[in-house]
C-alpha cells in the first residue's frame, strides 16, 4: 500500500492523446449500435406492417392520417401564437393572420420553426414613431374659427340689423382683431 519513491506523477497519469482515440473509439461503437437499432426498428415495423389485416392497415392509416390533421392544426395555432410573440417583442405590427400562409412556419411533424418565425417578424417594417409633442407650437394661429369672416367693405353694404346678427354669428372676429 505504499508507493514506490522512483514512480513520478507524470508516469501515473494516462497519456492525453490515448484518453483522446478511447473516447472516439467508443463514439465510433455508440454510432455504429445506434445505425443497428433503426435498420431493426424499420425491419420490425416491416414485418408488423406486412403481418397486419387490410381492416387493420385501414385503422392504421386512419389513425395516421387523424394524428396529421390534429398535429397540423393545434401547430397552425401555436404558430399563430409564436407570430403574435415574436411582433410583439420586435414591436411591428402584423399583416392579417388570414393573410398569411401560417402552416409554412410548422414543420412536417407539427413543430414550429422559430427560425423561420424570427426571420418574418424581422423583415416586416419598423412603425414609424409618431412625435411626442404637438409640433406646431410656436407658429402662431394655424386657421381660422370655421366660419366665414367679413370684410369692412362687406360691413358697409349691410344694414345694422345684419351686422349685429354677423357680429353675434363671430363673422367680425377677424376684424376686430385687426388681422383684416
Amino acid at each position: 500500500m505504499t508507493e514506490t519513491p522512483n514512480e513520478t506523477p507524470a508516469e501515473s497519469t494516462p497519456d492525453v492523446a490515448a484518453l483522446q482515440a478511447e473516447v472516439e473509439k467508443w463514439k465510433s461503437l455508440s454510432r455504429k449500435n445506434e445505425d443497428r437499432f433503426k435498420q431493426a426498428s424499420t425491419e420490425l415495423d416491416g414485418f408488423r406492417q406486412s403481418s397486419l389485416s387490410d381492416h387493420e392497415k385501414a385503422l392504421e392509416a386512419a389513425r395516421a392520417e387523424a394524428r396529421k390533421a390534429v398535429v397540423g392544426e393545434f401547430g397552425t395555432r401555436l404558430a399563430e401564437a409564436e407570430l403574435r410573440a415574436h411582433a410583439a417583442k420586435a414591436g411591428v405590427d402584423l399583416p392579417g393572420l388570414e393573410y398569411l400562409n401560417v402552416g409554412s412556419f410548422v414543420t412536417d411533424d407539427g413543430a414550429v420553426n422559430g427560425d423561420a418565425i424570427g426571420q418574418f417578424v424581422s423583415s416586416l417594417p419598423k412603425p414609424v414613431e409618431k412625435p411626442e409633442f404637438a409640433q406646431g407650437l410656436g407658429l402662431g394661429r394655424q386657421g381660422g374659427t370655421g366660419v366665414p369672416q367679413l370684410t369692412r367693405e362687406d360691413m358697409a353694404r349691410m344694414s345694422p340689423a345684419q351686422i349685429v346678427a354677423a357680429k353675434k354669428e363671430g363673422k367680425f372676429d377677424a376684424l376686430q382683431r385687426g388681422e383684416v
